[in-house]
């Protein structure tokens, strides 16, 4: 078994996304960690073209759950896609490729060199991901996103009181994460068998794997904590995005401190394989335009 591997799930609309990301690993892997992507099944066949001559090892999803003999394909179906590819990334460990696995994004993209010594301790650890999301909630309290942390505080409150946990309200990413097989075992094992549950009922229970992830970690802890901030420049707002070139941000800049940047899909959809309508495009790029002259 490795000692870690990049892991990505996607599907065709982020075919484009995902060759980008697989050029931007064969650039800067200098010790060539083994990168998988898992897709639906009815996607293979394209990713297999588009990625062909790539360094990337293609699976489905459906293999990834037929691994827990306690999921059931048809429900996960029926969960909206944001859910279900929740599951899937969580299950990838049962798989029995790695100790630990890096799961990236298809919007990421690494923009400087990467080797193991940035996962894993030289005691063979793996680093866990967690702060308090400080510079996320300044940019919200700044440009008026109220809802931005009273989400936040609401969501971490909740799968606290799951886990029976008080103190400070952390967050465990973004994107990418970097997730060890002991802790989702020790959640399987301990938290989620006793109550007759599988990850589909936890995700039912409270969406959000990452933090089911963080807390399983902060409750069980299987090895030693080793706190990293998170290792990518994450954008979740294309106004945070602006906001940062206009401030002078630059990918030179960001290499220092980041191994890569996130634009996220929900507002960078020009790597979209199916663009929106003409119409729609039309309407974000005036927003942008009227955001731009006013900023």
């Amino acid at each position: 078994m490795k000692n870690i591997v990049l892991y990505c799930k996607s599907y065709r609309n982020d075919l484009l996304r995902v060759k980008r990301l697989a050029e931007s690993i064969e650039q800067f892997n200098q010790e060539q960690i083994p990168f998988y992507v898992s897709v639906p099944s009815s996607d293979k066949a394209l990713f297999q073209e588009t990625l062909i001559g790539r360094s990337a090892i293609l699976i489905t999803d459906e293999e990834i759950i037929r691994a827990n003999s306690s999921l059931n394909q048809e429900k996960i179906n029926a969960l909206p896609g944001g859910t279900s590819q929740q599951i899937v990334k969580s299950e990838f460990w049962r798989l029995g490729i790695s100790e630990s696995y890096l799961c990236v994004d298809s919007d990421c993209l690494f923009i400087r060199q990467f080797s193991q010594s940035d996962f894993i301790t030289t005691e063979g650890f793996p680093c866990t991901i967690v702060h308090e999301a400080k510079d996320l909630l300044q940019f919200a309290s700044r440009n008026g996103m109220e809802k931005v942390s009273e989400d936040f505080h609401r969501e971490r409150q909740q799968i606290m009181d799951i886990f029976g946990r008080t103190g400070h309200h952390f967050d465990f990413g973004p994107p990418p994460l970097l997730w060890s097989r002991h802790v989702w075992a020790a959640l399987d094992e301990n938290f989620l068998k006793p109550r007759n549950m599988n990850f589909y009922d936890a995700i039912v229970m409270f969406s959000g794997e990452i933090q089911w992830y963080g807390e399983a970690m902060l409750k069980y802890r299987p090895f030693p904590l080793i706190p990293v901030e998170p290792y990518f420049k994450f954008y979740y707002y294309e106004r945070q995005f602006i906001v940062g070139k206009q401030q002078g941000e630059t990918i030179d800049g960001l290499a220092r401190d980041y191994l890569g940047v996130c634009y996220q899909s929900n507002w960078d959809t020009k790597s979209n394989l199916v663009q929106k309508p003409l119409l729609s495009r039309f309407v974000r790029w005036i927003r942008r335009a009227i955001f731009r002259r006013y900023s």
